[in-house]
């Protein structure tokens, strides 16, 4: 099949006003190009401190941020941010122009200011940098030897290039004063430095420069941190007291390369020496700076806001200031962690004796954490396309075909996309190979449903191969042991160690499924979602004039109400569930250590086994959990269902899933309710409350709530209470914490997990709207 994407669609000609962008989530500031092997800049920071400081560059949660996050974004040509640091206080904004024919001119600003308590302002470096990998030219053009005042070069597809960086003010708007920095007394330096350094005191104004060769792009951050020296000494401005109260301080010296890892790209970095500042950098000529770059910010940021106002409608809704602000900084995130990313994947084939790189390709994707995942998920991208999809539906078209050309001969789309060494810096070594019989939900299907009524033809004729290939590989890898049931492949392969082997394909990772994975499993999610597969396969074609049958065939075939109670209704449990080899009586205990053999290593240290006190048989999973509503999620129970009043009664119980912070996902009631599932494995989907799949049942509850059924009014009540419910807790939660989260707690509603996580959960945006 010919690609989803027609070749060159990504490229400057073909789409300049997405060429440049903030493609790089993993960095607290950065843009790059959407090529191969971009040119790249970005921002770090140092607050200098007694004994040094932390060199704050990729978004990591152990730099204890207090909050950081996208305000405003378009996903296009604008944006805003804060970043909280402690006392520190930045703020990074950026304005594209449109021209030419490699995406226009951009500038971006950083305003950093201390706040709080009377002293000295403490001395803050700002880096300022660019870079290349492996291809291209920077050539610096310097003041003074130390400030780094332009960058010129060549790169693929962009081109000759001009990078400005410009004098710093004061918030004013005027110079500020300057401190004077010398270059003390030291040791030789084994190294040859960057720029020639004279052997007695310098006055180096408030600027460092560093030149260096970079091993690559994953290794910048070591690059600049190897090459700090505090040989500098620090003499505040001004006279008076503050004379004499001059420090050390690091600024980048020299580099003298990384052991073991040979030169590949190229790095030019600008250092500042401020305590507080407002500091651009902008390229080509007739620059947007100054008064100029902020009435382009103001315009900008008055069009986001009527934009999303038109879009969402939340002032009409009556929404307050501080919520209406929440939700566009959940939106904006997201748009902010769009990312690009070139690379192969690791994968093993079962026709394969070891594990090998697969072809090279692109990815376009939104991201769900900024610092814990800043890669592509398949089954959160379709949740994140959700929301896109409204902002901005060419955008979205765009990510699902890239999904889509990831697609290998198969079928199969591997469910974690680890592309590149950026990407591959942030993973551990145990979860970078992909298998290829281990599937992920198709939620893009999902997201591609809400686009169908306005989609071009031509753009869904591109697709539609690959759709078929993909629906054609879940029904012949991922079928179950009797006709029309599912079973996700690639649960883990030793049981013993887990108190319930996890199933990573389903997205729902801890989960509890069968006891003892086997073959005779029936997946009711897996089910489920085929069910929507189908249905949507079965309007796409339609809409193409295409064979339709077999897809509205399978798609009554597993909507059928019957059928389905047979196969996964558990009478015992009072709502439907898995099946499979399970036993009830599985438990974790401690297995003590060996006694230490002469002469040998120490006995490996006590660890929790899992103890099985009663064999397994095949039955139904007792757990009622997010599993267990599917049938519901994805409307496939008729809202004259005599099941669906006990689905909505294990909603609501207090006792089951009902919380007032959302629906949790494991009932309270379960055996494994907030069971660990190692040692090392604290519980995950075992009751914490998770916002995609809470926006699910709200989409579901409002379709029930519309149809004409018995259930019509309580499925409105509960809608109402839900929505209200979810909101105003991940909205109290974002006011106390400045995040949102990965998930929430079901006793507190407090945010845990991992932060920011502005992937599905920013689909509060759509639940303040009522857009599903």
């Amino acid at each position: 099949a010919p690609p989803a994407l027609p070749p060159g669609a990504t490229g400057p000609l073909a789409s300049p006003h997405r060429f440049w962008g903030t493609y790089r989530p993993h960095v607290y500031f950065g843009m790059k190009t959407r090529s191969p092997r971009a040119l790249v800049t970005g921002l770090m920071w140092l607050r200098q401190r007694e004994g040094g400081g932390g060199l704050r560059h990729t978004c990591e949660q152990s730099d204890g941020l207090s909050r950081y996050g996208w305000l405003m974004h378009d996903g296009e040509n604008f944006g805003l941010q804060e970043i909280e640091d402690g006392d520190l206080w930045l703020k990074t904004e950026f304005v594209k122009r449109p021209g030419g024919q490699h995406g226009g001119d951009w500038s971006w600003r950083v305003t950093a200011r201390t706040e709080g308590g009377g002293g000295p302002a403490p001395l803050l470096s700002l880096f300022f940098y660019v870079a290349t990998d492996g291809q291209g030219t920077l050539q610096p053009h310097l003041e003074n030897g130390t400030r780094l005042a332009a960058v010129t070069g060549t790169a693929e597809e962009l081109g000759s290039f001009t990078l400005t960086f410009l004098r710093p003010t004061g918030e004013s708007g005027q110079d500020p004063k300057y401190a004077r920095c010398f270059a003390a007394a030291a040791p030789p330096v084994p190294v040859v430095p960057a720029f020639p350094l004279p052997r007695r005191p310098l006055s180096l104004g408030s600027y460092n420069y560093l030149e260096a060769a970079s091993p690559g792009l994953h290794r910048l951050t070591e690059v600049v941190r190897s090459s700090l020296s505090n040989r500098f000494v620090f003499a505040p401005p001004g006279g008076g007291p503050q004379r004499h109260r001059r420090r050390r301080f690091f600024a980048v010296d020299a580099f003298g390369g990384l052991p073991g890892e040979a030169p590949r790209g190229r790095l030019l970095l600008h250092q500042n020496h401020m305590a507080t500042i407002r500091l651009a950098a902008a390229g080509g000529p007739g620059r947007l700076a100054g008064g100029t770059l902020s009435a382009a910010l103001g315009r900008h940021a008055a069009a986001f806001e009527r934009r999303f106002e038109e879009t969402f409608g939340l002032g009409r809704k009556g929404f307050p200031p501080p919520q209406r602000r929440f939700a566009q900084a959940a939106l904006s995130e997201l748009l902010g962690g769009v990312g690009y990313f070139h690379g192969r994947s690791l994968v093993q084939s079962p026709l394969q004796e070891r594990p090998l790189p697969a072809p090279e390709a692109a990815l376009f994707t939104a991201v769900p954490s900024r610092s814990f995942f800043p890669r592509g998920f398949l089954w959160d991208e379709g949740f994140h396309q959700l929301l896109l999809a409204r902002w901005d539906p060419a955008l979205s078209r765009e990510v699902i075909a890239h999904w889509l050309d990831l697609m290998n001969a198969e079928g199969w789309i591997p469910r974690e996309q680890i592309l590149g060494e950026e990407a591959r810096a942030k993973v551990p070594p145990e979860f970078l190979l992909q298998r290829s019989e281990t599937a992920n939900p198709p939620t893009l299907l999902l997201a591609l449903q809400r686009l169908l009524p306005a989609a071009p033809l031509p753009y869904l004729r591109r697709l539609f191969p690959r759709l078929r290939a993909w629906y054609d590989w879940y029904n012949r890898t991922q079928a179950g042991p009797l006709p029309l049931t599912f079973r996700w492949r690639g649960r883990d392969p030793q049981p013993e160690r887990f108190l319930n082997p996890k199933t990573l394909a389903s997205g729902l990772d801890d989960y509890p499924r069968a006891s003892h994975p086997s073959p005779e499993e029936r997946h009711l999610d897996l089910r489920c979602w085929m069910a929507l597969a189908s249905r949507v396969l079965g309007e796409v074609a339609e809409r193409l004039g295409e064979p339709a049958g077999p897809y509205r065939e399978m798609e009554r075939a597993l909507s059928d109400n019957g059928l389905l109670e047979r196969l996964h209704w558990a009478q015992e449990l009072g709502a439907f569930a898995d099946y499979g080899n399970h036993s009830a009586a599985v438990g974790l205990r401690w297995q003590p250590a060996g006694p230490a053999s002469p002469g040998r290593l120490p006995p490996p240290a006590p660890r929790l086994v899992r103890e099985v006190r009663e064999a397994p048989r095949p039955r139904f999973v007792e757990a009622l959990g997010y599993v267990s509503l599917f049938p519901l999620l994805l409307q496939l129970l008729r809202p004259d269902s005599p099941r669906l009043p006990a689905v909505l009664a294990a909603m609501r119980s207090e006792r089951q899933l009902w919380t007032p912070f959302g629906l949790r996902s494991l009932s309270r009631d379960s055996p494994l309710y907030m069971q660990r599932n190692t040692q090392h494995d604290p519980p995950y989907w075992r009751g914490p409350v998770w916002v995609n799949i809470n926006y699910l049942a709200l989409r579901a509850l409002r379709g029930y709530a519309g149809a004409e059924g018995p259930q019509r009014e309580r499925a409105a009540e509960l809608y109402r209470e839900l929505r209200r419910n979810l909101v105003a807790n991940l909205y109290r939660q974002y006011a106390e914490s400045g995040f949102l989260w990965e998930q929430y707690s079901d006793s507190t509603g407090r945010g845990q997990g991992c932060h920011p996580f502005a992937g599905w959960s920013a689909l509060v945006v759509l639940v303040m709207a009522e857009d599903y």
